[in-house]
């Protein structure tokens, strides 16, 4: 009989394999464009001297790429590495915020920067693709995909606060400074620029080379047929796939909740900074910009992961069937803080103060946000359920082949249920005004109740 080998240790990842070395810095990467896109352009032309219907419109826009991304997504997949993929894409990332800071001072900043930042939004939604596929591929291991999930959470969640917080602070403080927000953006803009390049030289040297991390059969010349066979190949098989997402027995009310679920956040977000920054004559708060990113950045993020951990935690104890109305409460009820904000504040500011402004501001915003994000993880977990769910209706304890590209399917649905009302928040408020616009937000909120009391929650899926 042959002696068993002795027990020995496994040799410890190469250098370039620690996750710990890339993990933090792609998720923190992926969400800073997301940032810039959303909430930093927002802030930029406000201080910049657009008006809330142009600013709502023209930044809803920009959720376009989100929405459609499931039409590209197979393209990742059939051209190139997925490693390739994202350090190509951060470097893009890095040239067209460069851009963004250099077409600031022009006479056409507002159309080009537009550009550019529809070129970011892009580039970061496939770059989401690209991403969370490597991720998969440079850890085939469940337990240490699993391990690392709150890794990934956690760095998005801080490029958020960075993002929002630091970066729309960093915005005010150079404009105190220099007396320019142009001047002041366009440091932001290539702060952010310098970070991409960094990113891009570091992931090119950082990620890992997976063996699988090649591009699929029929995807490009080394499998025969080039690339033009290989898009063919996209519109063979994506294309039933795509189509089966359409085929449940309950599409009707799985859109509808998919849609109507933030139909007034769709509205109430894009004007909340501008309400910030507006001054009191115009029914603002008059905040300043580092003060945003100090109450809406800083107080904001912070409440909003905070609810998004206990609303994630609730539904695991109790199941979303019986979880969904408390959460749902939670997301719209404290819309009605604007209300009172917008009726009261502005005539308060000069008795209180500035420091008894901020914080009164930053308190419900802080109670806003919370419950925001606990509301929306119902919104989470019911794509993930949609998702697992084969088509048919029936349930698959380990999903179907096709759960991703459904997944996908049901973020460009959410991206374009924030795209088109978004559109309109600015023009109705502005003939509103503030007060009568976020009571109407309140009362948006009833299309989400009527969507939720419609769907089926099948808590097995």
């Amino acid at each position: 009989m042959r002696p068993l080998p002795p027990l020995t240790a496994p040799p410890p990842d190469p250098p370039r394999a620690r996750p710990w070395l890339w993990i933090p810095t792609l998720y923190f990467s992926q969400g800073l464009p997301y940032v810039a896109v959303m909430t930093l352009a927002v802030v930029m032309y406000k201080n910049l001297g657009l008006g809330n219907a142009e600013i709502a419109l023209y930044t809803s826009w920009l959720y376009l790429p989100w929405v459609v991304k499931p039409l590209w997504s197979p393209l990742v997949d059939l051209v190139g590495r997925k490693r390739g993929w994202v350090v190509a894409l951060q470097a893009a990332v890095a040239v067209s915020l460069a851009m963004v800071a250099l077409t600031l001072p022009t006479s056409g900043f507002v159309q080009w920067t537009l550009a550019m930042f529809w070129l970011v939004a892009f580039a970061s939604a496939t770059h989401d693709i690209a991403a969370d596929g490597f991720y998969m591929l440079a850890l085939p291991d469940r337990a240490r995909q699993a391990a690392f999930v709150g890794v990934r959470s956690l760095f998005y969640r801080l490029a958020m606060l960075f993002g929002q917080g630091v970066l729309v602070w960093m915005a005010g403080w150079l404009q105190q400074r220099h007396g320019s927000f142009v001047t002041a953006w366009m440091a932001v803009m290539a702060t952010l620029a310098a970070w991409f390049a960094a990113m891009a030289a570091w992931h090119a040297w950082a990620l890992p080379r997976p063996p699988a991390d090649a591009p699929a059969p029929g995807g490009g010349a080394a499998h025969g047929g080039g690339i033009g066979h290989g898009a063919a190949r996209v519109l063979r098989e994506f294309v039933p796939v795509f189509a089966t997402f359409f085929r449940r027995r309950d599409i009707a009310r799985v859109l509808a909740f998919l849609l109507l679920y933030r139909f007034a956040e769709a509205q109430l977000v894009k004007l909340i900074v501008p309400f910030l920054l507006d001054p009191p004559a115009a029914g603002g708060l008059g905040l300043t910009t580092q003060d945003v990113g100090v109450a809406y950045g800083t107080f904001g993020v912070a409440a909003l992961t905070a609810g998004g951990l206990l609303g994630g935690w609730w539904i695991a104890r109790v199941g979303l069937r019986r979880a969904l109305w408390p959460l749902l409460l939670a997301m719209n009820v404290p819309n009605v803080l604007y209300v009172a904000l917008a009726a009261w504040m502005p005539a308060a500011t000069a008795s209180l103060g500035p420091s008894a402004t901020l914080a009164a501001v930053a308190a419900a915003l802080a109670i806003e946000q919370f419950g925001y994000g606990f509301g929306f993880t119902a919104y989470m977990v019911f794509m993930l359920q949609v998702a697992a769910r084969p088509p048919d209706g029936a349930v698959a304890a380990e999903g179907h082949p096709h759960q991703t590209a459904h997944y996908a399917q049901c973020t460009g649905f959410m991206a374009l249920g924030m795209m088109l009302p978004g559109m309109w928040a600015g023009w109705l408020q502005q003939v509103l005004g503030y007060t009568a616009f976020f009571a109407w937000c309140c009362v948006a909120t009833l299309p989400a109740f009527a969507a939720a009391a419609w769907v089926r929650i099948d808590d097995a899926s």
